[in-house]
């Protein structure tokens, strides 16, 4: 592949990787590694110490640099939760925002920073455009063409005009997530902090990547050089009272199925497992939930939890993980939750194996309560657990809670 060319996301075979003597992981074609295959070495990223407690204020006490914060689809709520929190906090917190010069500032037009732009409120604006940068880029793209009058996207919009407005929106969004991340992994900032961007979009402007997760951990593998089955990555949705981990992200549910492996469980156990012990200062208690009724039943309603689940269960014990099950995913999340009064529930995070059996729960406790962090990065991501809400946005009806909290997650990890 070409520097100029998309970037291929298939599922590959398992490649070594050297690394620390201590980690164990694979990316893998969920069909291609059984329970009876061993563990790959690779490289586990850095840990992570990310704070999802939902900690008020916004300090930055001991921040070396400052952090980043993309604007998203600028059609969506991005650039008002942006403009907002620079108005509340912006002079309390170094950053630097990614994005069109243009969206930010007729968000702050609209949301109470009218006369102001992003130095009045401390913060510093990379004008990343509305192009995607070559790296990103097929080279028939390469000259696009952006249309002149953008007045159209600062304004809420019907499901046509959207549709119409992909491509440029998209563009403008995985610049920006482009940018910011090639800061994070530089060393220029310490942090990003990604506001909802659309996954039609990105596909519209001829991008492969799913949604963010996937760009940074592109990103990242292109940085240091590495193949993405090198650079393995898992989200993590957090609050402050239960987080979850999840085997796969985003793809479809038949794929999702077929990527529960013995492999697999077990990368997402070791991630987990370095991710949180890092935040927590000791090692992590891990449920595994199943991912049929019952987890399995025994056998009667599917096989994925003694073929696949619990051979890497097995294989993260004797690597010294404190990991267990697989439960019944329909109940395990309760024993995982901290409910209010509780130091601590009885797990620290339950792995899932799907993006909705682990996603659900979170949200059901509220979605603007919620981070989004995403696990096995050499840099450090947050982000609101919501997406673009193009049916409220520009109207000033979007909650900034779960935005405050993610730029919070963001800072605690890089203090």
């Amino acid at each position: 592949m070409s520097a100029n060319e998309p970037p291929d996301l298939p599922r590959v075979q398992a490649v070594p990787q050297p690394g620390r003597a201590d980690a164990s992981a694979v990316q893998t074609d969920a069909s291609a590694v059984r329970a009876d295959t061993p563990p790959v070495r690779a490289e586990v990223s850095k840990p992570t110490p990310f704070d999802t407690s939902g900690r008020t204020g916004h300090s930055a006490a001991g921040l070396p640099r400052p952090i980043a914060i993309t604007l998203g689809d600028v059609r969506g709520i991005g650039p008002e939760l942006v403009a907002r929190w620079l108005l509340a906090h912006g002079k309390q917190v170094p950053c630097v925002v990614y994005g069109p010069r243009e969206a930010l500032q007729a968000a702050l037009d609209r949301f109470g920073g009218a006369g102001m732009d992003a130095a009045a409120l401390g913060a510093r604006l990379v004008d990343t455009g509305w192009v995607l940068p070559q790296s990103l880029s097929k080279k028939e793209q390469q000259t696009q063409q952006v249309p002149g009058q953008r007045d159209f996207l600062f304004q809420k919009m019907s499901s046509e005009a959207l549709k119409s407005t992909d491509s440029v929106a998209g563009a403008a969004a995985a610049a920006a997530v482009s940018a910011a991340a090639r800061a994070a992994l530089t060393g220029e900032v310490s942090a990003v902090v990604t506001a909802p961007l659309s996954k039609a979009g990105l596909a519209a402007a001829g991008l492969e990547f799913p949604g963010h997760t996937e760009l940074l951990q592109w990103e990242a593998a292109q940085h240091v050089g590495a193949s993405l089955a090198q650079m393995p990555v898992r989200m993590m949705l957090a609050n402050e009272e239960l987080r979850t981990i999840l085997v796969s992200i985003h793809v479809s549910l038949a794929e999702a199925i077929r990527q529960v492996s013995t492999a697999n469980v077990l990368q997402t156990l070791q991630i987990a497992h370095t991710a949180l012990q890092a935040s927590l200062g000791r090692p992590p208690r891990l449920a595994v939930a199943g991912l049929n009724p019952h987890a399995g039943e025994g056998g009667l309603l599917g096989r994925e939890e003694i073929d696949e689940i619990a051979p890497a269960i097995a294989q993260a014990q004797a690597h010294g993980i404190q990991a267990s099950g697989p439960y019944p995913p329909d109940t395990i999340f309760m024993r995982a939750r901290r409910k209010p009064g509780q130091t601590e529930a009885e797990f620290d995070a339950v792995i899932a194996m799907t993006h909705d059996h682990g996603l659900i729960p979170v949200k059901y406790l509220g979605v603007d309560e919620g981070v989004n962090v995403t696990l096995g990065l050499p840099l450090i991501r947050t982000s609101p657990d919501h997406g673009t809400a193009f049916d409220i946005a520009w109207e000033g009806k979007a909650s900034l809670k779960s935005f405050e909290r993610a730029v919070d997650a963001g800072l605690s990890a890089a203090e």
